[in-house]
């Protein structure tokens, strides 16, 4: 007699509904179509009793931070605000069931809870691109990926929303066949089913609908390169054209200039890194390629209309 493979989903608050949905739809889809109960769930939460999504909505709970049973696979499922929901207890009960040997997986910005608990060091890991600036800083030790999810690892990670969805389709495959896998992404009218190694944001060149390997390649280097940012001589050096040439690129297909276009590049990280951490904004300032606080200060102003101190004062 075949048997069901038990996870147990902890939801921290702020967790994304999409990408909780992705991860268990495919789950009792999977059931549906192969008439048998491949898969059991349960649902978790630090309080026992419910979560709340960053919609709003309430989700009841089948349990608190007890132990899980033997078999049983753990899924962290969380949201915005990560770094606010991180408490001793929660670390203390995962690294507890790590010691247990309780298979653990993270979704959305999931990664982030297992690198503070020490779980991801040296390891390749998967999250949403919006906390990728975050991420690094905090945890350099921790091999991040931009791929949509990590499942060879010994704690599996998926970046969120849809990537939830192909990463539980992939571990289906594994589990039952390819065949059943299809299936269920015809159930979800989900015909595009990504591996683990496609990268989770619309490629430059998509994005942006335009056919430039040169300017997707300068834009590249920028994103690469935005505490040491590079001049539109080096740029241009780099990719044999010259400087007028590199800025007739970015004038055609983005209506900006090379400088404009990194200043904005810089400021957006800034403001990730504003939003998402603790650190003082002369670091942030720094780590953005600003030598002087009250230029960065007037630029960011100048862009999102309020000061970086104002924009940190409206999250407290």
């Amino acid at each position: 007699m075949h048997k069901s493979t038990d996870i147990v989903f902890l939801l921290l608050e702020e967790f994304s509904h999409l990408a909780f949905s992705c991860a268990l739809e495919p789950l009792r889809i999977a059931n549906l179509v192969s008439e048998r109960e491949l898969y059991r769930w349960r649902l978790a939460s630090v309080d026992g009793v419910s979560a709340t999504c960053s919609n709003r909505a309430v989700t009841l709970v089948n349990a608190g931070l007890q132990p899980l049973a033997r078999g049983e696979q753990l899924f962290l499922v969380s949201g915005i605000n990560v770094h606010n929901h991180v408490s001793q207890k929660l670390l203390s009960y995962l690294r507890a069931e790590r010691a247990r040997g309780t298979p653990i997986g993270a979704i959305c910005s999931g990664a982030y809870v297992l690198a503070e608990a020490g779980f991801l060091d040296e390891r390749r890991a998967a999250i949403h691109w919006e906390f990728h600036d975050l991420f690094t800083e905090k945890f350099p030790d921790v091999q991040l990926v931009k791929s949509v999810f990590v499942s060879d690892e010994k704690f599996v990670t998926a970046s969120g929303g849809a990537a939830a969805a192909d990463l539980m389709l992939h571990i289906i495959a594994r589990d039952h066949g390819r065949e059943l896998a299809a299936a269920v992404a015809d159930q979800m009218v989900y015909n595009a089913v990504r591996e683990g190694s496609a990268i989770q944001r619309v490629s430059f060149r998509s994005r942006h609908g335009m056919r430039s390997p040169r300017l997707a390649q300068a834009v590249k280097m920028m994103e690469e390169n935005l505490e040491a940012p590079v001049s539109s001589r080096q740029m241009a050096d780099t990719l044999g054209i010259s400087t007028r040439q590199l800025e007739r690129l970015f004038g055609r297909y983005l209506n900006s200039t090379p400088k404009r276009y990194l200043l904005e590049l810089r400021l957006h990280r800034a403001r990730h890194l504003i939003v998402q951490t603790d650190r003082p904004i002369t670091d942030i300032a720094l780590a953005c390629g600003f030598n002087s606080s009250s230029h960065f200060s007037k630029a960011y102003r100048h862009h999102f209309g309020h000061s970086p101190a104002s924009q940190r004062s409206t999250l407290n």
